[in-house]
């Protein structure tokens, strides 16, 4: 079978649920994957974290299911499972033997369609303490880990959908009631919101049944409210800077980028490979090793629905501060803007890039995960072939003016330094 050529059937039911089935018969194991056309971009200022909230949530138990058993069966069965939120969607997941698929689709389902029987005040109260500790633990705790938040908070115009962090305030966290909950499950956990995907060694026909047993009778709502966003620029220059419980300081540089499947993500991409990609890219050649400056340095993008950002990230030697860091990145910049780059740099970014996004897609769970990716933003899940093809097309001269274009504007800076 051609990995990047996915042969598949898509159909929907009569309540709006999107059904993708892809046969793929060379492992005994079957991959369920389900994606909720909501995340924190669904918020609003004063209520955010309820989407990731949702993620907990949804694993404390349905009419049918017992509290926490949705793991207990998966992994007693053989399987493994797990969901995550980001700012455009959230995702269920499930990888386990094909003879269990049942078992999947009866989970997924009772959680879909008989949620709010279950619920109740104890299990949310639960379940805000443990994500008011996960943001403890990952965000307000850890070295470095406000950053994200502070860089998107200030980054992105107030009120755009990517001005929150996902995980959402500590106030609101600790704010939500019964019926915030019952209201945001009612209005986005639809199966009319909802995609459902199913990767493996599958029957088609049974399988179809199967869905048709455990989805077909859960009743859809057309609430959605549309996302009101557009394009923005910084207007000027951002400069921030922190003292937190850190032993080294560090510099974040983040700009204004693309929407995801833009014609200029992928050469944008390519860039950030060349300049901070790992420890051949200029940037650690330049910081690390020649001018032994900085402990590491690293760049991505990210691109979602409904905009982008740029973010460089510099940790200085012990004993150094970033004073400068920052100019040696713009002299980098300067450098690819004025004398480009070469066809080596650009083969090697495209084979590293190409290489570690076709692995990944040898597990199943992550090949039916980037179905549903691409029918999200796409519309068609057969896009893999594509997806790669826009990377090995690119040329030196789209890079080039992606680094004229993106990386020469405004941005803003943050640096982190040690309290003492």
């Amino acid at each position: 079978m051609d990995l990047l050529n996915i042969n598949y059937e898509k159909y929907s039911l009569k309540n709006g649920l999107k059904v993708i089935l892809h046969q793929k018969k060379d492992i005994p194991l079957v991959a369920v994957n389900i994606w909720y056309k909501v995340g924190s971009s669904n918020e609003v200022k004063g209520k955010t974290g309820i989407a990731h909230l949702f993620e907990h949530m949804m694993f404390q138990g349905s009419l049918n299911v017992p509290k926490e058993k949705h793991f207990k069966y998966i992994q007693e069965a053989g399987g493994t499972l797990n969901a995550s939120t980001s700012f455009d969607r959230t995702n269920y997941y499930e990888k386990l033997p094909s003879n269990y698929l049942e078992l999947a689709l009866w989970l997924e389902s009772d959680r879909m369609g008989f949620f709010l029987p279950a619920l109740d005040q104890v299990k949310l109260d639960n379940q805000k303490g443990v994500v008011s500790n996960e943001r403890l633990q990952r965000y307000d705790n850890q070295p470095y880990g406000l950053a994200w938040e502070t860089i998107i908070t200030k980054f992105f115009p107030d009120n755009h959908p990517y001005s929150w962090p996902t995980i959402g305030f500590m106030d609101d966290i600790k704010s939500y009631t019964l019926d915030d909950v019952q209201n945001f499950f009612t209005q986005y956990y639809s199966p009319s919101n909802a995609t459902l995907t199913i990767v493996g060694n599958i029957d088609l026909k049974e399988t179809k049944y199967l869905v048709e047993k455990y989805f077909a009778e859960i009743s859809a709502n057309n609430k959605i409210v549309p996302i009101q966003s557009s394009a923005f620029s910084l207007e000027k220059k951002i400069t921030l800077s922190q003292k937190e419980d850190v032993q080294l300081e560090r510099i974040y540089l983040a700009l204004p980028s693309v929407e995801i499947f833009n014609e200029n993500e992928v050469s944008i991409d390519i860039l950030l490979d060349i300049l901070a990609g790992s420890k051949s890219s200029r940037l650690h050649k330049k910081l690390v090793h020649n001018l032994q400056i900085a402990q590491d340095v690293s760049a991505f993008q990210f691109s979602g629905k409904y905009g982008g950002v740029i973010l460089f990230s510099v940790t200085a030697k012990p004993g150094l501060t970033t004073q400068n860091i920052k100019q040696e990145i713009l002299n980098e910049i300067d450098n690819v803007n004025n004398n480009g780059i070469t066809e080596n740099e650009l083969l090697r970014a495209k084979n590293v890039i190409k290489s570690q996004f076709v692995y990944s897609l040898q597990n199943i769970d992550i090949l039916a995960d980037q179905i549903n990716h691409y029918d999200y933003y796409l519309n068609e899940p057969n896009s893999l072939a594509m997806d790669l093809k826009r990377y090995a097309d690119t040329s030196i001269e789209s890079v080039v003016n992606a680094s004229k274009n993106f990386l020469t504007k405004n941005y803003l800076e943050l640096v982190i330094s040690p309290k003492k």
